[in-house]
């Protein structure tokens, strides 16, 4: 009996698996919030040069620029109707008393710490801090789970996103800010972690993605909740109050989801694991079933993948040998390239001149047929031609952004979505993927070794943006690129539709060209001994 034989005994598509799915599923709506809260709490409205304190705001003291409106970071040094030489009186200088703002629909960390000019490249730092901590937690997260269970690093994970988050909203200088906000990042990494074992392990082999889908929506639906709640709440401190304070409640909560059942028979904690296996039994009306299992027979059942999970491996196995080299190089250049590509779309929705709130909603919106797709996609043409259609497409659809004028917005628009429609499908196409395709010896490694690479392109999107300054269409070029990069590296990954999960290493060397054309040769040869001979007779073709 294995693990899986185990869940379905007491009804692995019960009420209880759809409780556990609506507790795991609900603080994922609030991370969706977390990730994407910049869009609204560093927003850059309108803003011009303060006057010196002896002259008035308005065109006869400010430089207009080419849009007709005035400059965002220079001003004139000396007053218009001084008598001065005109070249003198039209120098320019940066300026030297702040800044106004135009907050008639909202303020944000730009307006309260001046994110603006020469120093708007603390705002894209400061998304990209919140990621490093997203990384950091999944390096240092994953190995405290298996050490000390998956409920406690969630719990733990819960109420630190609460205390930091709140901890944001009243954060006196700029610094504070990015460091509570890395330690939110931290936090969110555990989170994911733990949510997504816990819920595939609760479940059925075949109703693993469908659940894995399931989850996904609860962060579409996040998106939609997001916009909805920065209208209603323009001040940026009460925002990231408002989207912290319920992850209390889910810590509470936490107390309710049951630890994972392979993690503790894994940890020697057969007789707790039996004991809730029997609850969640009764709890699915299975008690009957569930008491035919004794403490002897599931160890003796279990000892087999015991074993193979007590094998330890660490990153270089990922390296050992020439199959799994390949899947390592592309699937990490696949997931770096959807996390890159991805929050260049998502945190760039400022840029395409539409109303914030719509566009974020309709950003968000795009994910539900994409996601739907990508399931359809993955079911019948495959992983591999899913991943690669995905990925190709985003990066041409980023590219073609370099050459649609600034005034076609909704052009712009529209394009944009559609690319973001296609990384959402990639996602979920390498969730799914990345677990098929490597062993289940290696695989938590392999997985985590993949979640690593997504974080440090989400990490580092934030950053690339920066590069407008010098040209800005340099970001976009960038982007695409990575993303076609990505999907050609796809190109070389073998497809796992209706294909076993390899248990061993030795399982995924069959996948190896040479381990196919070897057993293809055996099969031939019996084929040719088992078929007498018959004369020739013509090709009459189709009939």
């Amino acid at each position: 009996m294995t693990f899986s034989k185990i869940v379905d005994s007491v009804n692995s598509q019960g009420p209880f698996q759809f409780l556990i799915m609506v507790l795991l599923g609900l603080p994922v709506l609030g991370i969706a919030n977390h990730n994407l809260l910049q869009i609204f709490t560093a927003a850059t409205p309108a803003h011009h040069c303060r006057p010196p304190p002896n002259a008035s705001a308005g065109p006869s003291v400010l430089p207009m620029g080419l849009n007709g409106k005035p400059e965002s970071c220079l001003r004139f040094v000396h007053p218009p109707n001084a008598s001065l030489p005109n070249d003198t009186q039209r120098a320019t200088e940066p300026c030297r008393d702040g800044w106004a703002y135009d907050v008639s629909t909202r303020d944000s960390i730009v307006t309260e710490w001046d994110l603006v000019c020469d120093s708007n490249k603390l705002k894209e730092m400061a998304q990209s801090v919140f990621m490093a901590g997203t990384l950091t937690g999944g390096i240092l997260l994953g190995s405290l789970s298996d050490r000390f269970g998956r409920k406690p690093i969630l719990s733990c994970s819960y109420l630190l996103l609460a205390a930091s988050g709140s901890g944001a909203a009243f954060s006196p200088a700029f610094p504070m800010y990015m460091a509570l906000r890395f330690l939110c990042g931290f936090s969110i990494a555990g989170v994911t972690l733990s949510s997504v074992i816990l819920n595939v392990e609760w479940v059925s082999t075949r109703m693993r993605a469908i659940v894995s889908v399931g989850i996904g929506y609860f962060y579409t639906i996040g998106q939609f909740v997001l916009p909805g709640l920065a209208y209603a709440i323009p001040q940026w401190r009460w925002l990231q109050l408002t989207v912290s304070v319920p992850f209390f409640a889910f810590f509470l909560l936490s107390w309710w989801i049951p630890e994972s059942i392979r993690w503790m028979v894994l940890s020697g904690k057969t007789v707790k694991a039996l004991r809730i296996l029997r609850w969640v039994a009764a709890f699915n009306g299975k008690k009957e079933e569930a008491e035919k299992i004794s403490l002897e027979e599931l160890k003796l059942n279990l000892n087999k993948e015991v074993s193979l999970a007590k094998a330890k491996y660490s990153i270089p196995d990922l390296f050992r040998t020439s199959i799994l080299r390949r899947v390592t190089f592309c699937l990490s250049l696949a997931w770096f390239a959807t996390g890159f590509a991805y929050y260049s779309l998502a945190m760039g929705v400022e840029e395409f001149g539409v109303n914030l709130y719509i566009l974020q909603l309709i950003f968000g919106g795009v994910d539900i047929p994409a996601k739907f797709l990508a399931v359809l996609s993955i079911s019948y043409l495959g992983r591999h031609n899913t991943e690669v259609a995905a990925l190709l497409l985003a990066g041409v659809t980023i590219l073609a952004l370099i050459f649609v004028p600034s005034d076609l917005q909704a052009l712009r628009t529209v394009l944009a979505v559609f690319g973001k429609g296609c990384l959402s499908s990639s996602f979920s196409c390498l969730f799914l993927y990345t677990s098929e395709l490597y062993p289940t010896v290696i695989r938590q490694t392999g997985v985590g070794m993949s979640n690593l690479m997504t974080r440090m392109g989400s990490m580092m999107a934030p950053l690339v943006r920066i590069t407008a300054e010098w040209h800005p269409f340099i970001p976009n070029v960038i982007f695409g690129t990575i993303a076609i990069l990505g999907g050609s590296a796809s190109l070389f990954l073998p497809e796992t539709l209706n294909q076993p999960l390899p248990e061993t290493l030795e399982d995924m060397e069959k996948w190896s060209p040479r381990a196919k054309e070897a057993k293809q040769e055996p099969e031939a040869e019996k084929d040719s001994q088992r078929t007498p001979l018959q004369p020739c007779q013509p090709d009459l073709g189709p009939s």
